[in-house]
């Protein structure tokens, strides 16, 4: 089996993909910084293993990391080993820290964030609409970063003060980029910034998913105060990382498909249609690491050796022929059925997916009413990728508003 490096400048994910996916459902790869795992990268080879109790999140299972052989300072630790949440833990553990998040994440009660979610797009349509005609926007940094991240901020109770220093360590956090000699103190710095927002809501408790955490805990639920502060951690993370990228790749198709953001506009193919496209065509979401192998595990005509990690490659099973027909490449929202799996299958799919849907059905639609005539400063293929593994996300979205 042929090893395939993933990129660490992420500079063609698209080429990446394909290249995953001809690999077969199981492709060889490593990882920035030389480590070796295995990718799963066919749709229903995905499906099966995200639900296969073979497969389990405990690292203390991964070989290379029993030998030693990953260091602390390795780039993506924080995303291999994050600490005890929910991301970590199967079974028994998992149900009970995903419960306390789904429960505060369902359908009907992320509904009743839609007015808070649109008077918050408003305001930024409002600063832009102000904007000198002509003048390059970055939509990125003005639009598409501020709503996800105020919203998930509310609901977990993070004070708005604290955003600019979080964009600056979760940048860190995501990015292949970052020095070895800086990541130990970046972790210990978030671990220090989430702390502290727990102990502030320990002591002054409010309307929120944090505070509710805290009480929980306190009512029996056992919650410990790592897996408090790792959850909060996870969740405004995951919470805004998605919902940017999601915006961004959504416009990006759009401008790039001028007949078929015509059909969108005029009202002929619904804004769902739209979002539920783009995370099949150009997910948010390019790798999910990592998993663990508790016995050999047959995929496809090979098999995942008991001991080694796996990463989900969404980017490649996004695009797979077997599941999405000769098509699967192209950009179509007129696509039916879409049956994506960008929040993952099976009892680890994102408890967030709801709330980002909604975000996006807001933003997108509110977004073009106030500027149909929207165009990229740059052309799409000119658009930079962030050395980020697990995220597909620009560095910025210049656009001019017209």
């Amino acid at each position: 089996m042929t090893r395939i490096a993933l990129d660490p400048f992420v500079t063609d994910l698209d080429g990446e993909s394909v290249r995953l996916r001809a690999a077969g459902p199981l492709a060889e790869v490593e990882l920035p910084g030389g480590v070796h795992c295995y990718a799963v990268t066919h749709h229903a080879e995905a499906r099966q293993l995200l639900t296969d109790s073979r497969v389990v999140k405990d690292i203390n299972v991964w070989n290379a990391w029993q030998r030693g052989e990953i260091p602390m300072d390795w780039p993506l630790i924080g995303l291999a080993n994050p600490g005890r949440s929910m991301l970590t833990v199967d079974g028994t553990d998992h149900r009970r820290l995903r419960t306390l998040v789904a429960q505060a994440l369902t359908v009907k009660r992320v509904e009743r964030l839609r007015a808070g979610i649109e008077a918050l797009t408003t305001a930024s349509l409002d600063r832009l609409s102000a904007l000198p005609r002509g003048e390059q926007v970055d939509l990125k940094a003005e639009f598409a970063y501020p709503l996800p991240m105020n919203v998930i901020s509310e609901l977990m109770g993070v004070d708005g003060a604290d955003h600019p220093r979080l964009k600056e360590l979760f940048e860190k956090f995501f990015s292949t980029q970052t020095p070895p000699e800086e990541v130990p103190q970046m972790m210990a710095d978030l671990g220090a910034l989430f702390t502290r927002i727990v102990d502030a809501k320990r002591e002054n408790p409010g309307d929120d998913l944090t505070s509710a955490l805290i009480a929980a805990s306190e009512d029996g639920d056992h919650l410990t105060d790592e897996e408090i502060v790792n959850t909060l951690q996870l969740i405004v993370a995951a919470g805004h990382e998605t919902t940017i990228s999601l915006i961004v790749n959504a416009v990006v198709a759009l401008q790039s498909h001028p007949e078929q953001r015509k059909q969108v506009l005029g009202g002929e193919v619904p804004w769902e249609n739209v979002i539920e496209e783009t995370l099949r065509w150009n997910t948010p979401t390019s790798h999910v690491l990592i998993r663990f192998a508790t016995e050999d595990v047959e995929v496809g005509d090979k098999v995942l050796p008991k001991g080694e990690a796996l990463i989900v490659s969404f980017g490649a099973l996004g695009r797979d022929e077997a599941q999405y027909g000769p098509t699967a490449g192209d950009f179509d929202v007129s696509r039916s059925p879409n049956r994506h799996i960008a929040f993952g299958h099976g009892p680890h799919v994102c408890p967030g997916a709801a709330l980002s849907r909604l975000e996006a059905g807001v933003a997108l639609p509110a977004l073009y009413e106030r500027f149909p005539d929207l165009e990229l400063a740059v052309p799409a293929s000119e658009l930079r990728n962030k050395p980020i593994v697990t995220q597909n996300d620009l560095y910025d979205l210049p656009v001019e508003l017209g």
